[in-house]
Order: C-alpha cells, then structure tokens, then sequence
C-alpha cells in the first residue's frame, strides 16, 4: 500500500472511532495486531499492551467505559514506508469524576499488507490519572 492509502486508513479508522464503530477499526487491523498506549502506567483502564482483534475490541470498550470524547481533531499526518504518524488535539470526561482531561495525542501506526498490525499511542498520563481520580 502506498503511503498515501496508508494514510486514508488511519484517517478512516479515526472516523470510525467518532462514529463508535469499532467494527470498522477492526477491519482494518491485522489479526495478530499489536496495540499499546505507551506508558507504564496502569491509571487507565484501556492502558497496557493487547494483541489480536479482541484486544483492540477491549481497549475501545475500555476506553469508552470510562470517558465520554468532547473533541478528537486529527492536526497533522506524516507518512514514511509502511508507518503513519499522527498528533491529535483531544479532550474527554471521566464518566466517573466528570473531570476533563485535555490534552495533544501522539499516535504509531504500522502497516503490513494492508493492514495495520502495530500501534502505539502516547498522551499525558498525569493528565489522565488525575482525570480518572487515580493517585
């Protein structure tokens, strides 16, 4: 695939995430995908590394138990080969302190055949620990 179609994908996957299609996501991650905040803090519940697409299913369903998204705006991509690099202006609220986080995301997504099959995504983890009420 080439870097541009790479692109559309993250683009749609990011669409779909508005949407809360996480079938759509899915679709388009390999089997044996590897998916990881970035962090080794477990303040989050969707924090930690998953495989496969019953992995990234449970990140979404995590994620999506504990915060309600306020705004997710894609800023800017940059491709390279087979990786797609993102920065995302993002703010939620925890569902259960109501506190909003706000802050800039940093997305890694790998391609092989197609497909995503590695991600990796950074963010202020104070930011979110002190949104969730986590010390």
């Amino acid at each position: 695939m080439s870097e541009s179609q790479n692109i559309q994908t993250v683009k749609s996957v990011y669409e779909a995430f508005g949407r809360g299609d996480v079938d759509a996501i899915i679709a388009a991650v390999s089997d044996d995908v590897d998916w990881s905040s970035d962090t080794a803090s477990d303040a989050a519940p969707w924090y930690g590394s998953r495989r496969g697409t019953d992995g990234v299913a449970s990140f979404f369903s995590d994620f999506g138990a504990a915060m309600e998204v306020e705004e997710f705006t894609p800023l800017t991509f940059a491709a390279s080969g087979d990786d797609v690099l993102t920065v995302v202006r993002f703010r939620a609220r925890s569902r259960a302190t109501g506190k909003v986080a706000e802050m800039q995301l940093h997305h890694w997504f790998h391609f092989r055949d197609g497909k995503i099959d590695y991600y990796r995504g950074t963010e202020d983890t104070a930011i979110t620990a002190a949104t969730l009420g986590a010390s």
